[in-house]
């Protein structure tokens, strides 16, 4: 009987590592990535049973890359295992799809545990969140100003928020360079920013980007 398959994302190499030896009594791994575009184009070649995947990557996010994949196929089961032990992360990252949410300094004791609940259908919460996350689940949800912005314009806001230019965004999204300028001052006149510092901040405060 095959095992399920599952694909690792996380751009420090050494948790990857790691990882792969706490899952491999359990689960076949299918490979290994270091950023969201790249878990992106692999999930489509290799289509893993589950994903596990760190919310702040390179290029692309991890809540923006399974977005990006559940558009595809809306059952594919993510678990996020992740440094951000804030409940609002957790709560993001649920509402967008996914079936878990662990923090990383509990990752030996929960993550098994966590991809087995998502191939069962259920989810699966670090316990010490569980609790203020469902809390925050029974209140009104109060928009986050994000909310407002494409996912075309969220991961062009990343790629600006990490340095990158409009010509290298421009190459790695296959579009010219003056639609990442068009979509720049569509956001900035959008979220009423005016310098490109201040899109920076607006990204880094709203999770898009971590520094």
């Amino acid at each position: 009987m095959s095992r399920p398959r599952v694909l690792l994302a996380d751009d420090h190499r050494v948790v990857s590592e790691g990882l792969k030896y706490l899952l491999a009594d359990d689960f076949e791994l299918v490979g290994i990535v270091e950023d969201g575009r790249a878990l992106v184009a692999e999930a489509r070649k290799v289509r893993p049973d589950v994903i596990v995947a760190d919310i702040s990557m390179p290029h692309l996010n991890g809540i923006e890359a399974m977005i990006q994949l559940r558009k595809d196929n809306d059952d594919i089961k993510f678990v996020f295992l992740t440094m951000h032990s804030e409940p609002a992360y957790a709560r993001r990252a649920l509402e967008a799809g996914a079936s878990g949410f662990v923090v990383k300094h509990s990752a030996p004791a929960e993550l098994v545990m966590a991809v087995h609940a998502a191939l069962k259908g259920q989810t699966f919460i670090t316990p010490a969140l569980a609790g203020e996350v469902l809390r925050q689940a029974h209140e009104p949800r109060i928009a986050d100003s994000a909310d407002v912005l494409t996912p075309r314009q969220r991961e062009i806001l990343q790629f600006l928020a990490e340095g990158h230019s409009a010509k290298e965004i421009a190459t790695t999204l296959a579009i010219s360079p003056r639609t990442v300028e068009f979509h720049k001052y569509q956001m900035m006149e959008t979220l009423g920013l005016h310098t490109n510092a201040e899109l920076v901040h607006f990204a880094i405060k709203h999770g898009i980007v971590t520094m």
